[in-house]
Parts: C-alpha cells; structure tokens; sequence
C-alpha cells in the first residue's frame, strides 16, 4: 500500500524568501535566485552549509539552471535536482523536497523556484502579459467563464469581482508583480482579450524567484530554529489527468486527497492559495475544494466570505492575477505566504487566527498538486 506524507515523520517550512515578481528585466536568473535563497536562509536563521540538498522548479530556463547559481553559495558537494512540471514546478518541486525530509534522506532541504523567459519578448497584440507557450490558452478561460455565468445566473461583473479582491491583495503584498487596487470599473473597462475577459482578469508572466527551508523536527532542535517559525507540511498530494477528465475535476481530486491525508476538512481551511491564472479559475477551484458549495461561490464572494478577514482568505498574496505566475516560482511562493499566515507574520495581509492552509496548482491541466499545512 503506498505511503501518504502523514505516514513518515513531520516535515516543517521554516523559512520564506522572495525576489519580487515582476515584469521582464535584465536581471538575470542567478539574481533573481539569490534573492531568494538569501532571504529564505536568514528568515530560517540558518547558513548554506547547513542545508542537506536543493530541489529547483523552472519552467523556462532550459537545462541545470540551478548549477551556476548555487555555486555562489558555495560548491559544498550536495545534491541537487531541477524540476520542470508547466506551472506546477514549483510545487512538484516542493512536494520532493517534503517527502525527502519526511522520509529521513535529508534534514534540510531548500526548494527554490525560479523563471524568466531566455529572451525579452513582445507579446502579440491582446496577450500583453500572458506566456504563450506557458499557459492554457486565455480563449479556454473566457469560454468557461461563459459557461459558468450561463450555469448559475451570473454576470461579467460578477466575475471581475475575483479581480478587484485580488489585486487589492496584491497591493498590500510588496513582491507582488502588480501592487495597484482596481476598481470594478478599471477591471471591466480594460483591455479585451478574448469575450468579456479583460487584461486585468488574467495573470502576468514576467520573472522572479519564491524559496522555502524544508527542516525535520531534529534539525529545529539541532541548529536552534525559533520553533515559532516552523509550519507543519501535514500532506502532499499530485494526481494526473485521465482521458476524460477536466481542469475542475484534477483540481477536485487532487485537493480531496489533500484534504483527507491531513484529516482536515474543507470547512477547516483559513488560507487558499490557488491557481487563478483566470478569473474563473478561482470561482471553479474554490467550489471544486468543497470550502463553498457549487453555484455559491460569487454569493460568498459579494458578501466578503473570501477576503482577508473573511470566513476564508482566497488569494491574500494577489494571486496569481496580482502576484504574478512566473511559472517555476509560484507554487513555492504559495507555500511561503501560507507560511507566513500560519505564523502570524504576513503583515498587512494577516488572515486572522489562521490556522489551516491550502496550495493548489495544476500543470498545463494535466498535473494537479496539492499541499495542506498547519499550525500547531
């Protein structure tokens, strides 16, 4: 019988860092790593040598790209893996750097993502901001938007509503890639891209870099990591597409077995990070995790049940609307803002008493992933 995470012994996330998401620039990949990995080490409060192995999602970076920038902290010898899984990189990456940990193969682990396109591009007139080969085409999302308002009686405001909420988290979040506040106006008024669907109702993809510390309960003890900062990894769950299933239904499945191994009910969650790389992307993930039922989503979105404060703060980091998807860092990202909730220390964006923390990403529609975390 296979294992679940819960099965083996407890894996933490004990430390976050960022470079910025942001649009594409000269900085190069190695920078924007470094950054991260810098900041994801001193919040730890522990150096690179006491880090066991790296696990590193890109998703446009080509080959080992990883090697030269590590090699800045010091060659020490020790393993390293790249990851490439579309946009859940990151969070495959993740799931590995857990399970080693869990497992007993190592006492740390650092999972870095990190992106940027290997060229500065300009994106054909109506995809400003959108990867053309990185993401699901934005013609899919505008159809299933439709279908949806068709299924339960709303509106395009309605649905732009995901927006405001979100860019108005990313306005409080100072690695997001857009940091402004939206109007309902602004959102709806923008810039077609396809149907009612506007530019600001779909994720940028520029650069940036999310890393997070994997530590066993006998490193915390070990190299003295302030046990405050330590967030329990309590499952890890990935399922793959079958022939007849459908982005919803992967994302249903994979958040159900996250769920279950952790012996968490929906109902339980105070944080959701999730894969709105779309406006209705939130409204179908939301409801397919059961935390609202079918048809309820934009009644509870009105009523405020989804902000910061809320019964469930979807997206308090921006999403990926606000945030930004640069594909290898977000799902590492998500897990450093869950983290940082879970530990009282997101700032402006604190979600109250939070306690319960949901990551959901999927990978081109095929891969889902899954992550539930704790604080004790």
């Amino acid at each position: 019988m296979t294992k679940l995470l819960g099965d083996l012994e407890p894996a933490f996330v004990v430390g976050a860092g960022w470079h910025r998401y942001q649009p594409l620039s000269e900085t190069n990949h190695i920078e924007l790593g470094l950054a991260a990995v810098r900041g994801a080490l001193d919040d730890a409060g522990i150096t690179w040598a006491d880090v066991d192995e790296s696990f590193i999602g890109t998703g446009l970076l080509g080959m080992a790209a990883g090697r030269p920038m590590l090699k800045h902290l010091g060659a020490l010898g020790k393993p390293l893996v790249h990851v490439e899984n579309a946009s859940a990189s990151g969070s495959a990456a993740f799931r590995l750097g857990c399970v080693n940990v869990a497992a007993g193969l190592s006492d740390i682990a650092l999972v870095l993502g990190v992106d940027k396109p290997h060229k500065m591009y300009r994106a054909p007139t109506g995809t400003h901001g959108l990867a053309d080969d990185a993401i699901v085409p934005f013609t899919h999302f505008s159809l299933l938007s439709g279908e949806y308002k068709t299924a339960y009686g709303v509106t395009d405001e309605d649905i732009a509503r995901i927006a405001v909420k979100n860019h108005g988290n990313g306005a409080l979040n100072p690695y997001a890639h857009r940091q402004q506040r939206r109007t309902l106006e602004e959102i709806v008024g923008g810039r077609k891209v396809a149907g009612a669907l506007t530019a600001l109702q779909c994720c940028p993809v520029g650069e940036g870099a999310a890393a997070v510390i994997v530590a066993s309960e006998a490193a915390i003890t070990r190299l003295g990591i302030d046990p405050a900062k330590a967030v329990r990894v309590a499952s890890s769950a990935t399922v793959t597409e079958t022939t007849t299933s459908s982005d919803q239904q992967v994302t249903e499945e994979v958040i159900a077995r996250a769920l279950y191994e952790a012996q968490t009910p929906a109902s339980s969650v105070d944080v959701f990070e999730l894969h709105d790389a779309f406006t209705i992307e939130e409204a179908q993930y939301v409801e397919a995790s059961g935390i609202c039922p079918p048809g309820k989503y934009v009644p509870m979105l009105k009523e405020g049940a989804f902000d910061i404060g809320g019964q469930c703060a979807v997206s308090p980091s921006g999403g990926l609307i606000a945030m930004g998807h640069p594909i290898g860092p977000t799902g590492v990202g998500q897990i450093g803002e869950i983290a940082l909730q879970l530990r009282g220390a997101a700032g402006q964006r604190q979600h109250k008493d939070a306690r319960v923390g949901l990551a959901h990403m999927v990978g081109l529609g095929a891969v889902g992933y899954a992550h539930v975390l704790v604080r004790s």
